[in-house]
């Protein structure tokens, strides 16, 4: 009689314990994001406003550029797998000290702007496929003098809040001592004005970004892109690290591009032909490490 007792109330504490395990273990919530997709037909993007070719704001203040294509593609793909008649797409502005919160408190689904992936990073958000490879470098006036790194001892230095370069210069800084004055910009825009202004002898960033940046002042020849490359920044496009599926119909519909010749496409439009707002051209071709990984789409990257 008690043994039966003990039975019945083991058997309900184990059903309780195994109802609680499946509703709140990693497996019963993944597909959570693709299931509040398909309920609200609303997908949000994170987005930058000053990072162009990546991602910036055209003349009519809409997300433009080559990261936003790769959204667009992705969500296109989505949208099909989902077979939703249509899916519309909430923008979400971010800056580079805003867009892990972005991700990590749900606002936004996807960040496609140009976020490195890091092991640091990797604790608290998940990436995708890599779609780009940059080195840092350093813009400078052309008539600075400036050539390398050594070049910089004692002179006031400019980066962007929030961004791996910051630790990457502090670094630098202190092998090397140089007694650099580090000053932090809001945003690429407000790093590169600084530049501009005299406010800085050179701003330091991803080369990429300075190539874009200069790309569309009024006088790109007043500046130039220098030094060796510190290191190599993988940006990929950044998501829920809590939400397998979706993480897997985003890989998936990333590699479909690198496979099919999409993403070379879209890769030619932005870095090799005229683009708003000047219609001047990057002259940017693919790098071989590019080149290389989207032979073997992959988003392990070794840190």
């Amino acid at each position: 009689m008690h043994t039966d007792g003990f039975l019945r109330t083991g058997c309900s504490l184990f059903g309780v314990v195994l109802l609680s395990y499946m509703l709140f273990s990693p497996e019963a919530i993944a597909g959570a994001t693709l299931a509040k997709i398909r309920d609200t037909q609303t997908i949000t993007v994170a987005y930058r406003e000053t990072t162009a070719p990546f991602s910036y704001l055209d003349a009519d203040k809409k997300p433009i550029g080559f990261t936003i294509d790769l959204c667009s593609k992705i969500i296109e793909g989505i949208r099909q797998e989902l077979k939703l008649p249509q899916l519309k797409v909430s923008y979400l502005a971010v800056t580079p000290s805003t867009r892990i919160n972005a991700v990590t408190s749900g606002h936004a689904d996807l960040e496609c702007g140009t976020t490195t992936n890091n092991a640091e990073r990797r604790k608290q958000v998940a990436f995708t496929v890599p779609h780009f490879f940059a080195g840092v470098r350093m813009a400078v006036r052309t008539d600075s003098g400036i050539k390398n790194w050594i070049n910089l001892r004692g002179k006031d230095v400019v980066t962007t809040k929030g961004t791996t370069t910051v630790k990457l210069l502090n670094d630098r800084n202190k092998v090397r001592a140089l007694a650099l004055n580090l000053i932090e910009g809001a945003d690429h825009a407000e790093s590169f004005g600084m530049l501009e202004k005299g406010q800085a002898a050179a701003f330091v960033m991803d080369d990429v970004i300075l190539y874009g940046l200069r790309a569309n002042m009024t006088h790109p020849e007043e500046f130039a892109i220098v030094g060796d490359a510190m290191s190599v920044e993988p940006y990929a496009i950044m998501l829920t690290k809590e939400d397998a599926e979706f993480k897997a119909s985003v890989d998936r519909q990333m590699a479909n591009m690198q496979n099919d010749g999409d993403f070379r496409k879209i890769y030619g439009k932005w870095f090799m032909n005229p683009i708003p707002p000047l219609g001047k051209s990057m002259n940017m071709p693919m790098g071989y490490l590019l080149r290389d990984s989207i032979l073997y789409p992959t988003d392990k990257i070794g840190d």
